[in-house]
C-alpha cells in the first residue's frame, strides 16, 4: 500500500511541476523583456522587480528540490538591493550578480529538461486514465472514427483492448512518476545550486572561521589535559613518592607502618592509572582504536540505559582516525544530549558511507523542539565537525521525532590497514 501511495505521490508532483512551469516561464519572460528594454531605458526600472520575481520562484523551487530528494541545495547571495541607489546602478549590480545569471539559465532550461521529465509521466497516466475509465462508456457515441492510440474503437474486442492498453499506459506513468522526479531533483540541484565562484568564496570563510575555532579548541583541549594531569595522577605520584619517602625511613624502625604506607602507596598507584585511563579514554578511546568506529558506537549503544539500536553500512576498510574520533565523540554527546533532554525510549542510529562521505544520523522518538541555538551540547557537535568541514543538520519539530544528520568529508583507508586493525 505504501508503495502505491508513494507513486500516486510521485505523479501529484509531476502535475505540480507541471503547473509551476507557466510560473517559471513568465518570471523568465519577464526578465527576459526587461534585459531588451535596457537600451531604452526602461528596463532599468523593470530588471529589479522580475529579477526579484525570478529568484522568489527559483527559490520555492530549490525548497521542494531538498525536501523531495533529501539533500540540502545551497542557495546564491541574496540579490543586490539597497533603497538609497538608483535604478541604473541597482539594475548594474543585478548584471553583475552571477546568482542572477545562474537564475535567469535555469528559467530558461527548465520547461526543456524538467518540463518535459515531469509532462512524460503525467502525458501516460492521464491518457491512461482516459482509455481505461471514458473510453468504454463513450466508444458507441464516437463512431467509426474513434482511436485510442493505435487502436480503434470500433467493437466491443477493441474497447476492452483500448481499456487494457489504458491500464498499461497508467501503471507506465505511474512506475515512471518516481523516476521523473528524482531526475528532476538532482538537475535542479545542478541548475540551481550556488555559483561555483559563490561556492568557494564560502568555503574560503568557512575554512576561516573554523581554522580559528579548531585552533581555540585544541588550546582548550590542551588546558583540560594539562588541569586533568595536574589536579589528577601528577598529584596522586607526587603523594605517592612522598609517601614511599616516608616509607623507606621507617623500614628499620616501625616495619607495621611502613608496610601500611606500601599498601597506601599500591592504592595511590592503582588510582593514578586508573585517572590515567581516563585521561586517554578521553582523547582517543581504545575500543576505537583497537576496533573501529562501528564497535565503538555499539558499546556506546550497551553503555546507553536507553534502547540504541545500531546500523552499520560502512566498507571493510578503516576511515581516517581522526574521522572516527570526531564521528565517536559526536554521537557520545547526542546519546548524551538525548538521555538528559529528549525524554526519549529509542534512538537509532545509522553510519553509512558511500565512498566519499560518512554519514551518520541519530533518530529518536523524544519530544523534539531541539534548537541548535541553544545550549553547547550541539554547538560543540557542530564545532567538532566544522574543523573536517562537515555538517550537522537537524529536524525536530515539537511533538518529535528529532533527527540529527552528521556528514564528513572522508574516503576509507587502505584494506591493509584496516585488517591489521581489525587482526588487532
Amino acid at each position: 500500500m505504501r508503495f502505491r501511495r508513494e507513486r500516486w505521490v510521485a505523479l501529484g508532483r509531476c502535475q505540480l511541476l507541471g503547473l509551476n512551469g507557466l510560473a517559471v516561464i513568465g518570471a523568465g519572460m519577464l526578465v527576459g523583456g526587461a534585459l531588451l528594454l535596457i537600451p531604452l531605458g526602461v528596463g532599468f526600472w523593470a530588471l529589479p522587480p522580475a529579477a526579484r520575481l525570478l529568484r522568489r520562484v527559483s527559490d520555492r523551487y530549490r525548497d521542494r528540490a531538498a525536501r523531495w530528494s533529501g539533500r540540502p541545495l545551497s542557495p546564491p547571495d541574496p540579490l543586490p538591493r539597497d533603497a538609497d541607489t538608483t535604478a541604473r546602478r541597482g539594475s548594474a549590480a543585478i548584471l553583475a550578480d552571477d546568482g542572477f545569471w545562474h537564475d535567469l539559465r535555469w528559467a530558461w532550461l527548465e520547461p526543456w529538461t524538467g518540463g518535459v521529465l515531469a509532462a512524460v509521466p503525467l502525458a501516460l497516466a492521464e491518457y491512461g486514465l482516459f482509455g481505461a475509465l471514458v473510453q468504454p462508456f463513450v466508444w458507441r457515441r464516437l463512431g467509426d472514427g474513434n482511436w485510442y492510440a493505435f487502436v480503434p474503437v470500433t467493437t466491443t474486442a477493441t474497447m476492452v483492448t483500448a481499456l487494457l492498453l489504458g491500464v498499461a499506459l497508467l501503471v507506465a506513468g505511474l512506475c515512471l512518476a518516481p523516476v521523473a522526479t528524482a531526475l528532476h531533483a538532482r538537475l535542479t540541484h545542478r541548475l540551481l545550486s550556488a555559483p561555483r565562484s559563490t561556492e568557494l568564496t564560502r568555503r574560503v570563510a568557512r575554512l576561516t572561521a573554523t581554522r580559528s575555532t579548531a585552533l581555540d579548541v585544541h588550546a582548550a583541549e590542551l588546558t583540560r589535559i594539562e588541569r586533568d594531569l595536574h589536579d589528577g595522577a601528577q598529584a596522586r605520584l607526587v603523594a605517592l613518592g612522598l609517601t614511599l619517602d616516608e616509607a623507606t625511613g621507617l623500614l628499620d624502625t616501625d616495619p607495621r607502618t611502613a608496610r601500611a604506607l606500601l599498601l597506601d602507596v599500591r592504592a595511590a598507584s592503582e588510582r593514578a592509572l586508573q585517572d590515567l585511563r581516563d585521561l586517554v579514554h578521553g582523547i582517543h578511546p581504545p575500543i576505537l582504536a583497537d576496533r573501529g568506529l562501528a564497535d565503538a558506537v555499539r558499546s556506546l549503544a550497551l553503555d546507553s540505559h536507553l534502547d540504541v539500536d545500531v546500523t552499520v553500512d560502512l566498507p571493510p576498510a578503516r576511515l581516517p582516525a581522526p574521522v572516527e574520533s570526531a564521528a565517536y565523540f559526536a554521537v557520545s554527546e547526542l546519546l548524551t544530549n538525548t538521555a538528559k533532554h529528549a525524554a526519549a525510549t529509542r534512538v537509532e542510529i545509522v553510519l553509512a558511507h558511500d565512498g566519499h562521505r560518512l554519514r551518520v544520523t541519530v533518530t529518536d522518538d523524544g519530544h523534539g523542539g531541539a534548537d541548535l541555538s541553544a545550549g553547547t551540547g550541539l554547538q560543540g557537535v557542530r564545532g567538532r565537525l566544522d574543523t573536517f568541514d562537515g555538517t550537522l543538520a537537524l529536524h525536530s519539530p515539537p511533538g518529535g521525532p528529532t533527527i540529527v544528520t552528521l556528514e564528513i568529508p572522508c574516503v576509507s583507508s587502505s584494506p591493509k590497514t584496516s585488517s591489521s586493525s581489525a587482526t588487532a
